[in-house]
């Protein structure tokens, strides 16, 4: 395996700008904004605009599209289209 390719794989801090929510995790990306934790180390912030936290999927206010009314109002405009 070859040295000195591979990216820093440090302790970061995401921090959802939707919710407020923040995750200490591990990646590869870097920021030059830092924040304190609550151990008191500093740790570089990514702010990401959606997470766990707040997409709809994952809080359960998620919108369910009523797909059979769609295909019955496709098929009744084009019933006669072609023929």
């Amino acid at each position: 395996m070859k040295t000195d390719i591979h990216p820093n794989y440090q302790a970061v801090v995401f921090r959802d700008l939707a919710s407020g929510a923040t995750f200490l995790t591990r990646s590869t990306v870097t920021s030059s904004k830092t924040m304190e934790w609550e151990d008191g180390t500093t740790y570089p912030v990514i702010d990401v605009e959606i997470s766990s936290e707040s997409h709809p999927f994952y809080t359960g206010k998620q919108r369910i599209m009523d797909s059979a009314g769609r295909v019955e109002k496709f098929n009744q405009r084009f019933k006669g289209f072609g023929a």
